[in-house]
């Protein structure tokens, strides 16, 4: 049998290497990996090190800090390492939160502005918005409420793939034939989601360490769940803080349950609940 180095197994990572690049991931995405994942990281590159034609880590590591060629294939590499499998409703208490906050809000004049941070492939975005388009109460005769949603990432081929709003029939396993009939159309296995649905939802790249440079402000509602998890204890609360302060008084942050622990901000107030991670901003 022919020597085929890309059939083989991956390379045991060094001391040296594991640490280089975890520094090097978190300096640049914020994203912590504790001893325990060092598995998941050597085979995450040792897959792509194959696709791309990289030998040895080192290889690898200065492929992704090369000039312009090191920015996409930085891009691809985040992707691989960050996007989680998801489906449309996957937290149902959070949703329901979501939607009796959404309920509430009785002026009909304004547009409702929601915010999905870490929007992986789309399915959460998309699922704000039927929540959205179901729970504001709207004027007589109109189709859709007055609601926007804008969904960031810093993952640009989950954003693509999200911003084409295709999936496979199991993702919508928790949608109601009325919703499903509502708001996507079938083609073969796949659902498309419709164009009036696609249209609320804004994707946009944004890497959460830079929040403050951000100009994403005044939302009624943040939703950022399973995110936080892949950062350090103190940089997720900074996160979150950030996250606070681009809230409108009386604004809604959802969290991830069990994300963030001994977090008490001044100016909100924490939702009761023993499934959900949730906040309202006080109004004075």
């Amino acid at each position: 049998m022919a020597d085929n180095w890309s059939l083989e197994s991956a390379k045991e990572m060094s001391d040296r290497q594991f640490e280089k690049w975890r520094n090097l991931l978190e300096e640049r995405i914020g994203m912590q990996l504790p001893d325990s994942r060092r598995t998941f990281l050597q085979t995450s590159l040792g897959i792509r090190m194959r696709e791309v034609g990289c030998k040895e880590y080192e290889e690898y590591y200065e492929h992704v800090l090369d000039g312009t060629q090191g920015v996409i294939e930085w891009t691809t590499l985040v992707d691989r390492l960050t996007v989680q499998e998801t489906r449309f409703f996957r937290d149902p208490s959070s949703c329901r939160l979501v939607q009796d906050y959404l309920n509430s809000q009785k002026d009909q004049s304004r547009t409702i502005n929601i915010w999905s941070v870490g929007c992986a492939t789309g399915e959460e975005p998309y699922s704000l918005s039927i929540i959205a388009n179901e729970s504001i109460p709207r004027p007589s005769g109109d189709d859709f409420s007055k609601f926007s949603v804008t969904a960031t990432d810093i993952s640009q081929p989950a954003l693509n793939k999200a911003n084409a709003g295709i999936y496979h029939e199991r993702k919508l396993v928790e949608l109601s034939d009325k919703v499903r009939d509502r708001y996507f159309s079938r083609q073969g296995f796949n659902m498309h989601v419709e164009e009036q649905m696609k249209s609320r939802v804004c994707f946009v790249r944004l890497n959460v360490l830079e929040l403050e440079k951000s100009p994403l402000a005044d939302f009624d509602v943040i939703y950022c769940q399973n995110l936080l998890i892949y950062f350090r204890r103190w940089r997720r609360k900074e996160i979150a803080n950030k996250l606070a302060e681009k809230l409108v008084p009386g604004g809604l942050l959802v969290l991830g349950s069990g994300e963030l622990v001994d977090w008490n901000p001044e100016k909100l107030t924490r939702i009761p609940s023993e499934q959900t991670l949730a906040y309202l901003k006080r109004k004075n």
